[in-house]
């Protein structure tokens, strides 16, 4: 069976493709922060690996433990977190924190297990970004950062994999049902001063009531099933395409950033 290592197993899209490619036949490596997690995993029947993308020698541990109780057939690096706030309250400390996570340890997890995939002839490294990836709303602006750095690293990396036999490819997915909006409350409330803001009615009136008071689905929310089907596709089909789109948000922008002027997406991009 193919073995494939997958960071961000906690919950939401990483908890979901781990079960659904193990259903596949896949045998799961899935990586987790909390001993917690871990065991939840082992208990599934997955091999679960201790990560914090953050911590260089957390990632080289994984990846010398992943390789060791190896072979590792494909990466899946889905793991990053948020960071909500304007950009003009970000400072450097937060735009570091999320940058260290979304790409800097991705990057440092991927170049460990490539040199893995080389040994080998083949591997499959799918990075999982986001429709923020291809265009930017407000609040988001250290999340979009990392993930249009993601995109940026991610087509070059596919490009310079040519003739090795490693397949580069992302995943984008629009809303998906998951904690990430959760999540993202105690980075925001370590890094944003929002009461010392210019915007602070704007806060009030907006990101706050989004951030603590319950809410249903967003428009066009998908489950996290959905990014799992695309991470499998990515992952077995023979000639994988370069990108693999979820939910109709992300469709739409990327015909939108191709066909649009840039004054309509701001129009759009101000209303999400």
């Amino acid at each position: 069976m193919p073995t494939v290592l997958i960071t961000g197993c906690s919950s939401g899209i990483g908890l979901d493709a781990a079960r659904h490619l193990q259903s596949r036949g896949w045998t799961v490596f899935a990586t987790c922060r909390t001993e917690a997690d871990l065991a939840a995993r082992r208990a599934e029947g997955m091999t679960a690996l201790p990560l914090d993308l953050a911590d260089e020698a957390s990632v080289a541990a994984c990846a010398a433990e992943a390789i060791a109780r190896g072979p590792i057939d494909a990466l899946v690096n889905n793991a990053a977190f948020a960071l909500p706030g304007a950009v003009e309250d970000l400072p450097r400390g937060g735009l570091r924190a999320i940058f260290e996570t979304n790409l800097f340890g991705t990057h440092d997890l991927t170049r460990r297990l490539i040199p893995h995939f080389r040994d080998q002839g083949a591997g499959r490294i799918v990075n999982v970004s986001s429709v923020l990836g291809l265009v930017g709303i407000p609040w988001r602006g250290a999340y979009v950062a990392s993930k249009f750095a993601l995109e940026g690293l991610t087509d070059v990396l596919r490009l310079e994999m040519q003739g090795t036999g490693i397949k580069v490819v992302l995943v984008e997915p629009g809303p998906i049902t998951s904690r990430i909006r959760a999540n993202s409350i105690p980075h925001f409330e370590r890094w944003i001063d929002w009461q010392a803001s210019p915007r602070v009615a704007q806060y009030q009136a907006s990101l706050l009531k989004r951030l603590y008071e319950p809410s249903g689905p967003d428009r066009f929310e998908l489950p996290p099933a959905a990014t799992s089907r695309a991470i499998a596709r990515a992952l077995e089909d023979r000639s994988p395409r370069a990108r693999y789109r979820v939910t109709r948000p992300t469709t739409l922008a990327a015909y939108g950033r191709r066909l649009l002027p840039t004054a309509a997406l701001d129009w759009f991009a101000r209303r999400s």
